[in-house]
């Protein structure tokens, strides 16, 4: 028997604000997703959502405004669920593997390959970098506070890494590496990712070697 498929109801602005928005927000994720910044269409976006082409325009003025939007909305929940993570009481090499876990996840849903679009696109359009930039720098906050914490963690035990090791240096090296990381892994072949996995597993290591250090008694972790 053959089937039909139903066309989307075209929502009107007497319709709910915060469900409207949702709906375009939600559609222009996906588009970012799959089509990417370059391609993304206004007209797709309102018909993947459902609703009337001048809605967008109405809630959120332009293309810029509608793909920032959709970035503070993923970010406002995955900044969240990171937060979280590093607040709670599980061991450095548990939040590392938590993390990898995350990044699979958003590798999946498609957001890796949002915040790349825009961060791509903001290198040639100086009004979208100046609103994407602080949003992305977030995420090295986020991680220079949870190195921070490790650290006076570490420093309660006993245990002080030499100077040169600072929280801002190892922040910057997880942060740089893993924006690395996302850019090959999204454009790379399997060697690469494998390749990445490799180094991931390395860090996983010198991790549970740290738990095991500062877990020890005071007398082990004590210099001669």
């Amino acid at each position: 028997m053959a089937t039909t498929t139903k066309k989307p109801r075209r929502l009107a602005i007497g319709a709910d604000p915060a469900e409207t928005q949702t709906k375009i927000l939600d559609a222009a994720f996906r588009q970012l997703a799959s089509r990417g910044y370059a391609s993304l269409s206004m007209r797709e976006i309102a018909k993947d959502a459902g609703v009337n082409h001048a809605l967008i325009n109405y809630y959120f003025r332009s293309k810029d405004q509608l793909v920032i939007a959709v970035l503070d909305e993923a970010n406002r929940q995955l900044l969240q669920r990171q937060e979280r993570m590093y607040e709670g009481p599980s061991t450095f090499s548990e939040k590392w593997a938590q993390a990898r876990r995350f990044y699979a996840d958003d590798i999946a849903s498609g957001f890796v390959r949002v915040q790349a679009e825009l961060w791509a696109a903001s290198m040639s359009d100086e009004g979208l970098r100046e609103k994407f930039l602080p949003r992305v720098l977030a995420w090295r906050r986020l991680v220079l506070g949870g190195v921070r914490a490790a650290l006076e963690s570490l420093e309660s035990k006993g245990v002080k890494l030499p100077a040169p090791l600072t929280a801002d240096a190892i922040a910057c090296w997880i942060s740089e590496f893993w924006l690395g990381m996302e850019f090959v892994d999204l454009i790379g072949t399997a060697r690469e990712r494998t390749e990445h996995a490799g180094a991931l597993d390395a860090v996983q290591i010198l991790l549970e070697r740290v738990d095991a250090l500062v877990d020890a008694p005071p007398s082990r972790r004590k210099r001669k």
